[in-house]
């Protein structure tokens, strides 16, 4: 073997525990992580020849791994989307069931909302806009609090609708 290829693979083994990091960080499972890392270590050896020396390593490797994790996840999702292929889209005009057709459907959204409704502007706001798909840094910043202040006020929140909301469980 030649130099340059030990140095590769030495570069490579050094960083397998940043790689698995970043793994479980994108699969939030300990088997898929190991996998992705083996997935990603496999295609930096196939693609040696491809990397530049003066380009940086562990960004290479890094992008590597980030693109098979995207490429695994449309190929799951693509491979679970069904295609009503039947006369008329017979399966997509079927009724859907959602729970707020019913008369008790209804009345639990109004409740919850009466529910969230009830809480002080403290509370209320982080945990609004949190439900509605803000991240907590953002909330942070539009209330001017820290970051620990509004996770905990949106989890006492939670709790507090939780415990409202307890007869409906």
């Amino acid at each position: 073997m030649d130099k340059g290829f030990d140095l590769f693979q030495d570069r490579l083994l050094e960083i397998q525990d940043n790689l698995y990091n970043f793994a479980y960080m994108l699969t939030s499972d300990k088997e898929e992580a190991k996998d992705l890392l083996q997935d990603t270590t496999l295609k930096a050896l196939d693609n040696r020849d491809k990397y530049i020396d003066n380009i940086n390593f562990k960004g290479w490797v890094f992008t590597i791994m980030r693109n098979i994790f995207i490429n695994n996840y449309r190929r799951v999702v693509r491979n679970q989307t069904m295609i009503d292929q039947t006369e008329d889209l017979y399966h997509l005009n079927l009724p859907q069931e959602s729970g707020f057709d019913t008369p008790e459907g209804s009345f639990t959204v109004k409740e919850i909302g009466k529910a969230i409704a009830s809480f002080s502007d403290e509370y209320r706001i982080p945990f609004s806009m949190h439900v509605t798909g803000y991240k907590y840094h953002e909330i942070a910043a539009y209330m001017k609090l820290p970051l620990g202040t509004v996770k905990s006020r949106i989890f006492f929140a939670r709790q507090r609708l939780q415990n409202i909301l307890k007869d409906y469980r």
